[in-house]
């Protein structure tokens, strides 16, 4: 059995190298804020932020006897979020001498933005594949020409909304397999543009479909939704063309099917039975992801027992939001065995350990709603009414602490409320002996911020979660605050990655530079895992 390991263990930048190249399992974590992960860290590094530790940590990394690495950048939020990760059973938890400071003193890169693992490794599909594509103005040009594309727009249909290609319709890169040949056939076009808003699901989506071998012409659209509005031509707002919505004709699926398994058999994916996933997930020495790839109204309706919802698509370009430990296995499952097959090609590529469970294993496993899992905060915090913060304010019976996003926060918030975020909560000005309302809109973040609290001496505290037409309505005043918090204080913000999608040059021109020079940066450790299948 695993030893549990003294609480303040550190490891040295030298022995953490060689563990993420030994191939044996690591969760690399990165406690910092989202905002503070985005300026720069560790290419394999996956953000679980010291303000939603407890509450992410058990999906991203079930296996409580996993080698694990933390690292902040100094004052000791790794060290806390070391001792509630023992504290919650974690056995062998580590934290990186000196942080992410230390690593960049010994000389290694450190990367902005986010979901850097898969946004590099489709850089290097394009290079070594040749990914055809289009340039915005060439495709405008199309357009006016009146000669017939089928724009398919890689995103979730959420971003699809916000801003996307005249005309385009939203087919998420997971379901381009599944779908786009229906969605072809219902227009007079024989030629397919894939965009998304840079560039990483433009060239994933066109390859997948090439790497199909499907009988048409497909191209990526070169940076996406941004190159269009860097060339100065108009997006679509609230698009509602639902590619999802599509059911895909069954002689499709039947050649589809055939078409998905061979194309990832060949690159060396592998299936897997029911039974040997049960026996894999029993093991106490490995992890096993078992992952339903499907749509969000497929994966409500039913769902595999001990599967996790991961859109396919999304689960190649942000492996991080759903996988915290490198070097697991992950086990693909998708009833019409198109999906699942295609994205584990891609995984495979990307250097997982993937296997594809047999179509059937809903029977042999029981398929139920998908059900979230219990959250493991460890307390229920009571919740105030906007009739009882109001009432509290007018008798000056309560100090308010607004733990929502930053950005709301500056746009509109309670008049009096100081914002925070968790790791900061030692440093705002607090009566210990008043009650403390914690204002955010998630309940277990609100749990977590009061946990923090009652370390720190405060005695009663107590959750409100509004919206500004409630807050109004009860008489309650609201500020805006542009400039507050302050930019360097906006720890939970990556600025250049938000503000190139509001209409900012500068941001689109800063993020689709950074994007392609991903590759500039990584060195052979980074490079190590990714196995690019280039066809002969």
């Amino acid at each position: 059995m695993t030893q549990s390991i003294q609480r303040n263990a550190e490891v040295s930048v030298a022995v953490l190298r060689q563990w993420l190249a030994d191939g044996a399992e690591i969760a690399l974590l990165d406690v910092r804020e989202h905002g503070q992960y985005g300026s720069g860290h560790l290419f394999y590094a996956v953000n679980v932020p010291y303000s939603v530790l407890e509450h992410r940590v058990q999906q991203l990394v079930p296996r409580r006897n996993v080698r694990m690495v933390l690292y902040d950048q100094g004052g000791g939020i790794a060290e806390q979020a070391q001792q509630v990760l023992q504290d919650m059973g974690y056995t062998q938890v580590m934290v990186l001498a000196g942080g992410v400071k230390t690593w960049r003193q010994a000389g290694h890169n450190v990367f902005a933005g986010v979901n850097v693992p898969s946004k590099t490794f489709g850089e290097l599909v394009e290079q070594l594949c040749h990914t055809p594509h289009i340039k915005a103005e060439d495709l405008a040009a199309s357009q006016a020409a009146a000669e017939p594309w089928l724009l398919l727009d890689g995103r979730p249909f959420e971003e699809y909304q916000k801003k996307t290609i005249p005309g385009a319709i939203c087919c998420p890169n997971g379901e381009l397999a599944l779908r786009a040949t229906t969605l072809l056939r219902a227009t007079s076009s024989a030629r397919i543009v894939v965009n998304c808003a840079g560039r990483t699901r433009s060239i994933i989506g066109a390859q997948t479909l090439i790497n199909l071998g499907v009988p048409y012409e497909v191209v990526a659209l070169e940076n996406g939704t941004q190159g269009w509005f860097l060339e100065g031509f108009v997006l679509e707002q609230g698009a509602m063309r639902d590619g999802e919505a599509v059911q895909p004709d069954n002689v499709d699926v039947g050649a589809l099917q055939q078409q998905a398994q061979r194309m990832a058999q060949e690159m060396g994916v592998k299936l897997v039975t029911a039974a040997q996933l049960q026996q894999w997930l029993a093991e106490a020495h490995r992890t096993t992801y078992v992952c339903d790839v499907r749509t969000t109204a497929e994966y409500q309706r039913n769902t595999l027992r001990v599967a996790k919802h991961t859109p396919g698509g999304q689960l190649v370009q942000a492996t991080d939001h759903y996988i915290g430990t490198r070097g697991a296995r992950i086990v693909l499952w998708d009833d019409l065995h198109v999906r699942s097959w295609v994205t584990a090609s891609w995984l495979l590529q990307m250097g997982w350990d993937v296997t594809v469970l047999e179509r059937d294993a809903g029977v042999l496993l029981g398929c139920v709603p998908g059900v979230a899992a219990d959250d493991p905060v460890g307390f229920e915090l009571p919740h105030m009414t906007v009739e009882q913060l109001a009432a509290s304010v007018r008798l000056n019976a309560a100090q308010l602490i607004d733990i929502r996003p930053s950005q709301q926060y500056r746009a509109a918030h309670l008049r009096g409320a100081q914002w925070s975020i968790r790791s900061h909560l030692r440093y705002a000005t607090l009566k210990t002996n008043q009650l403390v309302v914690i204002i955010a809109s998630e309940g277990p973040s609100a749990a977590l911020a009061a946990k923090e609290l009652q370390s720190l001496g405060v005695q009663h505290v107590c959750w409100h979660h509004g919206t500004t037409a409630q807050w109004l309505e009860a008489g309650l005043v609201l500020e805006k605050s542009p400039d507050q918090p302050a930019d360097n204080d906006c720890i939970d913000y990556v600025f250049f990655a938000h503000d190139r999608h509001e209409g900012n040059r500068q941001a689109a021109l800063q993020y689709l530079a950074w994007e392609t020079n991903l590759l500039q940066q990584v060195d052979e450790l980074e490079l190590q895992y990714f196995k690019v299948h280039v066809a002969p």
